[in-house]
């Protein structure tokens, strides 16, 4: 299996004390040049969080776009944007444009979303949901996945067509992208819908259910599963599977001032009134990181890790941290760096 490594930013700004980035044009500007710095290094891909109504990365496509003008072989892509707020014909257009602009880059995580700062935040973009809004995410993902791949949407109007009747798609179209549609999945059940669907698989360090089993356990048992139901389901393509960690490489007093010397445990609560599992931080020297990743169980069985960045440290900071994982933490889990 061919290993992937790229990063996940927040995108936090805040103008707070030791913040290195005070303002969104700060965290924009210095999400681009962390993506530049990445594939400098080696690196697979550039991914960045969606939220809404917080000082993190809002509508995705203009950032993606400037990524892609600024690079040339690094993927770029989400994790992830939530489809409760999405017009999905008007996403569908955006997500062809930067794919097309990136030269088949984008790799899109999609998902029902996670806890937000606003009650029922999705209504004020103009949609109704009677539940917590899965119902809503799932039917503009269908129709979204469906305008991507060429179906028609919406009647030709003779008059403007020279006669000619049907059904119109959406315009422009990049042909490859539907097969780089990734599901953000918190539960083996979502997972195994996932795989039925025909979607990749995201993972992140959260699972939203708890078997008493130690998280990386618990989500390559998930993974199992979806790679089962999307094997079962015939799609005839081999699927893409990720997984996020918070990997620190402590090599500084800086470091350690920040990140400690050692690794966390998993821990567990209650989220958005689920019982969570929620994945530990690796945090030590490199050796010491190196031989713990390589007993992570979900991190052996995906393709692509994502690392999840401190973005709020700045762009020299991250690009140290990267380098460092890439150098003396990644060939553990047999990872070489792109030229």
């Amino acid at each position: 299996m061919d290993k992937k490594i790229g990063f996940l930013s927040f995108g936090n700004w805040n103008p707070g004390r030791g913040s290195q980035v005070r303002t969104g044009r700060e965290a924009l500007v210095q999400s681009v040049e962390l993506a530049v710095a990445a594939e400098e290094l080696g690196l697979d891909g550039a991914y960045f969080r969606v939220h809404h109504f917080a000082r993190q990365l809002a509508a995705p496509f203009p950032l993606l776009a400037a990524v892609a003008a600024r690079t040339s072989r690094i993927e770029i892509g989400t994790g992830v944007i939530d489809m409760r707020y999405e017009n999905p014909l008007y996403m569908a257009e955006e997500a062809a444009i930067t794919d097309l602009l990136a030269d088949g880059r984008l790799q899109l995580g999609i998902s029902r979303g996670s806890p937000e700062t606003a009650l029922r935040g999705a209504s004020l973009f103009g949609y109704r949901f009677d539940d917590d809004g899965g119902d809503l995410a799932r039917q503009h993902t269908e129709l979204f996945r469906a305008a991507i791949a060429g179906a028609g949407v919406a009647d030709a109007d003779p008059r403007m067509t020279g006669g000619v009747e049907g059904r119109l798609g959406i315009q422009p179209r990049s042909d490859g992208l539907p097969e780089r549609i990734w599901w953000g999945s918190g539960t083996r059940g979502t997972a195994v819908w996932t795989g039925e669907q025909g979607m990749n698989l995201m993972s992140s360090t959260l699972l939203t259910e708890d078997t008493g089993i130690p998280f990386d356990e618990l989500q390559a048992e998930q993974i199992e599963r979806y790679r089962a139901a999307f094997a079962a389901a015939g799609h005839g393509r081999e699927p893409r599977v990720s997984v996020s960690r918070s990997v620190m490489p402590v090599t500084t007093d800086e470091d350690r001032m920040y990140f400690g010397d050692r690794s966390g445990e998993d821990q567990v609560g209650i989220l958005d009134g689920m019982r969570s599992r929620f994945g530990k931080t690796y945090a030590g020297p490199p050796d010491q990181l190196a031989e713990e990743l390589s007993k992570d169980a979900a991190v052996r069985e995906a393709d692509t890790l994502l690392l999840t960045v401190p973005n709020m440290l700045g762009v020299d900071y991250n690009a140290r941290l990267l380098e460092t994982v890439v150098r003396e933490v990644a060939p553990a889990i047999g990872w070489t760096p792109k030229a």
